[in-house]
C-alpha cells in the first residue's frame, strides 16, 4: 500500500507541482496513524529524495537562478532549523491537538491558495525585483517547512512570482531547488532526532522514484490544470480533516 502511495504522490508532484510534503504528512497522519513529528520527518525525507532525483533536470535546463536561490537559503536554512527545533521541543502528547490544528490549517490554506492560483487567469505583467525581502520571508517559509513539512512549494512560488522578475520556468526550477535544500536539511534533522518511520519511508521512496519520472514524462501529454484542481481540492479537504481530528472526541 505504501509503495502505491509513494508512487501516486510523486506522480502528482511531477504532473502538477503540488508539494510532496503538503500531501504526504496529512496522509501519514490520517491513514497510517503516525504521530505528527514522525509524519513530518518521514514526509520531508521522502520529499528530499524525489526532488533530488529530478533536480539535475532543472539545472541542465537553466531554470535555476543561483543568486535568488542563495538569498532564499540565507533565510530558509536557519528557518527550517528553528522549525525542527520547535516541534522537537514540544511535549507531543500535551500539544498533539494544537499541532493537528496548525498542520491542518497550513495544509488547507496552501490548498486553497493553490486552487485560487490555478483558477486565476494571469495576464502579462511587468514585475521588478525586491530581493531584500527574500531572506526574511524565506525564514518564515523554512520555519513552516521544518514544523509541518508544508509551504515551500506554494509559498515559495508566490514569493518568487511577486518579488522577482524571474520567468515562470525559472520560478519553478528555483523553487524546486529551494524546496530540496529545506527538505534535505529538515529531513536530516528529523531523522537524527528519530522523527521518522523507517519502513514506511523506504516504501514511499521506492514508489516515489518511479512516480516522479512517470509524472514528469506524462506532464507533456496530460493536461496538468484539471489534475491540479482535483489535487488541490483534495489537499484542502485533508487539511480540514486534520483540524477536525483535533476536536473530535
Amino acid at each position: 500500500m505504501t509503495y502505491l502511495v509513494g508512487f501516486l504522490i510523486a506522480t502528482a508532484v511531477g504532473l502538477t507541482g503540488v508539494g510532496a510534503g503538503s500531501i504526504t504528512a496529512p496522509v501519514l497522519i490520517l491513514f497510517f496513524g503516525l504521530p505528527p513529528a514522525e509524519s513530518v520527518g518521514t514526509a520531508l525525507a521522502f520529499t528530499a529524495v524525489i526532488k533530488l532525483a529530478v533536480a539535475p533536470l532543472y539545472l541542465f535546463r537553466g531554470q535555476v537562478s543561483k543568486r535568488i536561490l542563495l538569498l532564499l537559503c540565507l533565510g530558509g536554512v536557519p528557518g527550517v532549523v528553528a522549525g525542527v527545533a520547535l516541534i522537537g521541543a514540544l511535549d507531543m502528547k500535551r500539544f498533539e491537538k494544537n499541532i493537528f490544528v496548525l498542520v491542518g490549517a497550513t495544509i488547507a490554506i496552501m490548498g486553497i491558495y493553490s486552487l485560487y492560483s490555478t483558477l486565476r487567469t494571469r495576464g502579462p505583467s511587468h514585475r521588478s525585483d525586491h530581493l531584500g525581502w527574500l531572506p526574511w520571508i524565506a525564514f518564515g517559509i523554512g520555519s513552516e517547512v521544518g514544523f509541518s513539512s508544508a509551504g515551500a512549494g506554494a509559498l515559495g512560488s508566490l514569493v518568487l512570482l511577486n518579488l522577482t522578475s524571474l520567468t515562470p520556468a525559472q520560478v519553478v526550477g528555483t523553487d524546486m531547488l529551494f524546496g530540496l535544500v529545506l527538505s534535505t536539511i529538515g529531513g536530516g534533522l528529523h531523522l537524527t532526532s528519530g522523527h521518522f518511520s523507517g519502513g514506511i519511508l523506504l516504501h514511499l521512496i521506492v514508489g516515489g522514484l518511479a512516480g516522479i519520472f512517470t509524472g514528469a514524462s506524462l506532464s507533456s501529454v496530460l493536461p496538468a490544470r484539471p489534475l491540479r484542481l482535483v489535487l488541490t481540492v483534495w489537499l484542502s479537504c485533508l487539511g480540514v480533516q486534520l483540524c477536525y481530528k483535533a476536536f473530535a472526541p
